[in-house]
């Protein structure tokens, strides 16, 4: 788990930095493992929206970690201090929640928890990419600048769920 100084506000380029610095050590291995997590985790989805769903995680989590390791932009702007350390508090909390079950997921957890924090806090996207599918055939979409998502009010909540700080808002179309 990500240690940071709360004690010192930080930028988003700092961020990324000491994002890129935690990334760099996952490898083929954890990708591997993180991949097969993914597979048998949706093994009982029904088959034609497991396709789109290992797609959805695939590509914004698991691919998504060379986007991070190779991203060179420069990104300006100070953090909301509090909604990050906020986010690290949840983050920690599905950690110690997760390592007493014994089909937890290391790799996937670090990968999950390192592009959570990058897209939302860095990026300044949703951390399910636009298009990411969920149940009854709704996704998350873009309009305008303002990103949506189909279950962002029924699982902003959720312990288990990161929804409570994607910059994501709820689609009121659902």
């Amino acid at each position: 788990m990500l240690n940071l100084n709360w004690e010192k506000e930080l930028s988003k380029q700092e961020l990324l930095k000491i994002l890129q610095k935690e990334a760099r050590p996952i490898g083929i291995s954890d990708i591997m493992s993180a991949s097969n997590f993914i597979h048998e985790d949706a093994a009982y989805i029904q088959a034609d929206y497991r396709r789109k769903f290992v797609k959805a995680y695939m590509d914004g989590f698991i691919l998504r970690i060379t986007d991070l390791k190779n991203d060179k932009c420069q990104y300006s702007g100070e953090l909301d201090h509090t909604e990050l350390k906020s986010a690290f508090d949840l983050l920690k909390e599905q950690k110690e929640t997760n390592d007493i079950n014994e089909d937890f997921n290391h790799s996937f957890f670090k990968i999950y928890m390192i592009i959570s924090v990058y897209t939302t806090f860095v990026l300044d996207e949703p951390i399910h990419p636009t298009g990411t599918p969920f149940p009854g055939g709704f996704e998350v979409k873009l309009e305008g600048e303002t990103y949506f998502c189909p279950v962002k009010e029924s699982q902003k909540d959720n312990p288990g769920a990161v929804c409570g700080f994607c910059i994501a808002e709820q689609d009121e179309s659902v």
